[in-house]
């Protein structure tokens, strides 16, 4: 038995034809969604990119008791559970956190593996004189810098890369390809191929910008940072064509892997799944990028297709509804050989429910740590905030203390040790204060947009959050229950005011007291073409006199920056807190329909 995985990272599902899309040029997804299974409800679990890596690892959430790091000692690791059964795994990615030291634990777990350099600001060619001019001494925030150092390496690196075949994802898919070819006649392995594309910043080529209509002066999406969106509506159709083209060159990669299935006649034995690990907001909710706000259904709401070989003619060009999780590929991979998942493990395999549909979960749990904990019945989407806007009490659980960004030792002076927790095999863990400081790690302060819930059925696009309490009870009655089957410690249920132990009842209810918040801060899809709002920068309100008369009045010490200030509320700055928000929204909302 053989089994390949091709995991592209940010792949939205809005923007595949299987799943709908009638303008991106992507034939070769549909190539396969006409042989292959096709899961129309699959959500992601824990967020962003290392989180969902753990998930495909181990088959089970983690962002209730940790942030971004490494596998821990603990874990399962399906790669290296095939490989102690004598499958020889291998994995080949550009995907650079993987060798960073908050990441590290991955990629070895694989009998063997390779790292393709250059992507998104890999730390690769050491131009000094060009990476000296780019530090961004000058921007607003360390932060800002951040991204300024990251865009600079990213422009030295594209040097290196002046045609496609030099291109960190073709040589991804060079050398998958390679191992296809290499092993085609030998039995007994497990190849997962894996490029960060098309994550930002949306580099490809002119045969791919070509398929889609282009700006004159070419808007650049390497600029983008995760905040609201300030450019035109013309700006931003053209930042999603670039998505769109990058996409297009990953259809063309995917259609050579397809190719060597038909080659080497692959089909009869080899499992196909194609992943990823959560989406993107392209100024959908007034938004770019992912972490910094909700979960929104483009950011979670993921694609999955699987070519079973076992069960693969029933399911053949058929759609699933079934509700399913990225905590799901890791037993199923281990079924395809023969494996029985873990005791821990809170997958299901997929293999029947490729043949009929068969239900595995009735509610899917996600999120990012610290931020909203959230659940969906495949019809409802229940994104419980916090009641408390300290966002506490958030503690983490670990044995390997590290996480992208600051490090933890300021954190670890308040460190102790705990027993162990269910999962951990025995071991105790290290119980250490998290704090909702800083949002590109954490991700935002739950308190700033307020429980939300919404109706798939009728809001597809979340614009609308209800006020339901029957809905909002049985909703939370699943959120506690997976929470619980998760092994949420009593500080999570705290922090978001539920019950580790006994019923919910109403008065653990929030989406009524916050409606009010939730409402101020669902941008509509056209919002961010507003001139005055949450999401316009305050030095743009502050110029305004009407609008820096309102500004004033409800935030009288905020100084002149580049942030909006929806963006200081999520930053948690300290500026603006979210009970000016639904004020201030209203304010603004009414010097926009006196200036029409």
């Amino acid at each position: 038995m053989r089994a390949v995985v091709v995991m592209y990272d940010t792949l939205s599902r809005r923007f595949l034809p299987p799943y709908g899309n009638d303008w991106v040029h992507a034939p070769n997804f549909q190539r396969l969604a006409d042989r292959a299974t096709v899961f129309d409800n699959c959500y992601a679990g824990s967020m962003p990119c290392m989180p969902a890596r753990r998930e495909l690892h181990t088959g089970r959430h983690n962002f209730l008791h940790r942030s971004w790091g490494q596998l821990e000692p603990f874990d399962d690791s399906v790669p290296e559970m095939l490989d102690r059964a004598g499958m020889h795994t291998h994995l080949v990615t550009d995907h650079k956190h993987y060798w960073d030291d908050h990441s590290a634990t991955y990629h070895p777990r694989f009998s063997t593996y390779e790292f393709i350099r250059g992507q998104q600001g890999d730390r690769w060619i050491g131009d000094v004189a060009a990476l000296r001019g780019g530090t961004g001494t000058g921007a607003d925030d360390a932060e800002a810098r951040r991204h300024q150092r990251t865009s600079t390496q990213d422009k030295v690196n594209r040097r290196e890369m002046p045609t496609e075949d030099k291109h960190h994802q073709t040589q991804v898919f060079d050398r998958g390809l390679e191992f296809i070819s290499r092993n085609a006649g030998e039995d007994g392995w497990f190849l997962q191929i894996e490029t960060f594309d098309p994550h930002e910043p949306f580099f490809t080529y002119d045969d791919y910008r070509d398929l889609y209509p282009r700006m004159a002066d070419g808007t650049a999406a390497n600029a983008m940072l995760y905040n609201p969106v300030s450019q035109s509506p013309e700006e931003v159709q053209d930042i999603r064509r670039q998505y769109a083209a990058l996409l297009s060159q990953c259809d063309k990669s995917l259609g050579r892997v397809l190719d060597a299935f038909d080659e080497h006649d692959l089909w009869a034995d080899t499992m196909l799944i194609i992943c990823t690990d959560h989406g993107f907001l392209l100024g959908e909710h007034g938004w770019w990028g992912k972490s910094v706000q909700p979960w929104y259904d483009e950011a979670i709401h993921t694609p999955l297709l699987i070519w079973d070989p076992a069960g693969g003619a029933a399911g053949a060009g058929q759609h699933r509804d079934s509700l399913v999780q990225t905590i799901d590929i890791a037993p199923t991979l281990l079924a395809h050989f023969g494996l029985a998942p873990t005791p821990d493990m809170q997958g299901r395999p997929l293999q029947s429910t490729v043949v009929d549909d068969r239900p595995v979960h009735d509610g899917a749990l996600f999120g990012a740590f610290g931020t909203h904990v959230n659940v969906t019945d495949g019809r409802y989407v229940y994104m419980r905030g916090t009641p408390d806007p300290a966002n506490s009490p958030l503690f983490e659980y670990t044995l390997s203390p590290v996480r992208i960004g600051p490090r933890m030792y300021e954190d670890l002076r308040h460190a102790e040790l705990v027993p162990p927790l269910p999962f951990t095999k025995g071991a105790p863990v290290l119980k250490i204060p998290a704090q909702a400081r800083f949002p590109f790690i954490y991700g935002m302060n739950p308190a700033v947009f307020g429980t939300l819930l919404f109706d798939l059925e009728t809001d597809p696009d979340q614009q609308h959050p209800l006020v339901d309490d029957e809905v909002e009870l049985r909703m939370a009655e699943l959120l506690v229950r997976l929470m619980r089957e998760s092994d949420a410690q009593a500080d999570q249920f705290e922090r978001v005011g539920l019950p580790a132990q006994g019923p919910v009842g109403p008065e653990h209810l929030l989406a009524r007291a916050q409606h009010e918040v939730a409402v101020a801060t669902t941008l509509a899809p056209g919002e961010y073409a507003a001139r005055l709002g949450l999401n316009t920068p305050i030095r743009d309100l502050l110029a305004d006199p009407a609008a820096a008369q309102v500004l004033r009045r409800h935030l009288p010490d905020v100084r002149p920056n580049p942030f909006s200030p929806i963006q200081h509320a999520v930053l948690a700055t300290g500026e603006v807190t979210m009970d000016v928000l639904p004020a201030l929204a209203a304010d603004l909302a009414d010097l926009e329909k006196a200036a029409v």
